[in-house]
């Protein structure tokens, strides 16, 4: 992405020093999409392209994460390409895990049908995914948008869709086909609220982008809601097809940074509850141009949740990093000018480029215990740099300068002060050269 945009960054110091949202900085995202699998998070994303002026959006991204601050890239693990039939419009969907396998339902634009919901298919939530029927799954109307899918504690699997309609059908157990008839919600004033812009006529504060749950007892239904700009509501009900009552905004329209859609994602994770949304607030942001960010709530007594304010801030870690242990040099909490790239050969993943003087990566909460003697990297394309390794801040105390060199090899190390406890970390890049190196992961000893 934006070696321009993300410059404009570079003197807002105080804001370099608490942000956390938006949480990818790479590229822009949207529509997030959180999977908890195996003590693991999957953030499942749409990705905005680079100055669209409008929703111009190709392929399907992941990333996760053990402890809420650090996410590893995975890289775009599902496009338009991965589907015949589709034209473009690679818009919001959501994945989940059944018999062994991740189901990944999406929206597209067929391309002769419109918008469509297609299913894809993978045996590794890092994919490769594959087009499950090579036809969509579901063609309802002109709104097909915004999948939501859910199975129930009795097995029953659920999707949700639309705008300016909410839609469902019950998925068979192969989740790749299902059974009756599409049902369309009724959207009436005692399950969505009263519409309060006169002018778009519709009957509720509904929008799009259904997120269905169930907590305890309660099943919800969260979504964007009021029209544009849009903020975000929910409503609760006995069964996972209702009948909803509305219960309130969980989101205010975002004023400062906001991208008029926004769109829900909520999880419990490690004993803690979180929202996922978007926003504009990278520079170069916008409608068109939107980020992922997550906060963290806790529901009232009652089962309610409560008002959420977006922040710079973002959430505490729910764990420590382990710097002891091979970690993705793409595992970042916040950065500044670097890119993300996949090998196409595919034998080292993702790694980091496009690395100029005075880019770095910050590294959230790394768990140092008595100590840290040695820093390890492996590196390819080396043209010259260093890595200055800084504990707390950018400027923080230089525990070790790396000269990456061509005649270093793939694997460089250097030796450092010793550092005991709980840190964040911040590499540095200097350097002359533009695209000094690529990063691929590092270790401390």
């Amino acid at each position: 992405m934006r070696k321009k945009i993300l410059t404009a960054i570079a003197t807002m110091g105080y804001f370099l020093c608490i942000a956390q949202n938006p949480i990818i900085q790479t590229i822009y995202t949207a529509d997030p999409a959180p999977l908890v699998h195996n003590d693991t998070v999957y953030l499942y994303t749409g990705h905005d392209e680079d100055a669209s002026t409008w929703f111009t959006m190709k392929d399907w991204h992941c990333y996760t994460t053990t402890d809420m601050v650090n996410w590893t890239d995975r890289g775009a693990v599902l496009s338009l390409k991965d589907f015949s039939w589709a034209k473009k419009d690679a818009w919001a969907g959501q994945a989940i895990y059944r018999n062994d396998k991740f189901y990944w339902y999406v929206p597209m634009n067929h391309s002769t049908m419109g918008m469509s919901i297609g299913v894809a298919i993978s045996t590794s939530p890092y994919g490769p995914f594959t087009d499950a029927l090579g036809k969509p799954l579901v063609h309802s109307g002109n709104g097909d948008i915004d999948p939501g899918v859910f199975i129930d504690d009795d097995s029953q699997a659920y999707l949700y869709w639309g705008n300016p309609y909410l839609k469902y059908v019950k998925l068979n157990e192969d989740m790749i086909s299902y059974s009756g008839d599409v049902i369309s919600v009724p959207l009436n004033e005692t399950g969505f609220s009263k519409r309060m812009k006169d002018a778009d006529k519709r009957p509720s504060e509904y929008e799009e982008g259904p997120w269905i749950y169930k907590r305890k007892k309660l099943y919800y239904l969260a979504y964007p809601a009021g029209g544009v700009p849009e903020h975000l509501a929910y409503s609760t009900g006995p069964t996972a097809t209702g009948p909803w009552t509305y219960r309130d905004t969980i989101m205010p329209v975002i004023k400062k940074g906001g991208a008029f859609t926004n769109h829900p994602g909520i999880i419990d994770y490690k004993g803690r509850s979180y929202l996922f949304y978007h926003n504009g607030a990278l520079p170069g942001g916008g409608g068109f141009n939107r980020s992922v960010c997550v906060e963290e709530f806790t529901y009232h007594a009652d089962g309610s949740i409560p008002r959420i304010t977006n922040t710079t801030e973002g959430v505490r870690p729910v764990s420590f990093l382990n710097p002891f242990i091979r970690q993705e040099a793409e595992t970042i909490a916040w950065e500044e000018g670097i890119e993300t790239a996949k090998d196409s050969v595919g034998a080292s993943g993702i790694f980091v480029t496009d690395i100029s003087n005075n880019d770095y990566i910050k590294v959230r909460s790394a768990d140092f215990r008595k100590g840290a003697k040695k820093f390890s990297v492996s590196v390819s394309d080396i043209k010259g740099g260093t890595i200055e390794i800084h504990a707390d801040s950018k400027d923080g105390m230089l525990l070790g300068t790396l000269s990456v060199t061509p005649a270093g090899g793939s694997m460089q190390s250097c030796s450092l002060k010793k550092i005991k406890g709980v840190h964040d970390i911040y590499f540095v890049f200097k350097g002359s050269n533009h695209n000094m190196f690529n990063f691929d992961w590092w270790q401390f000893k």
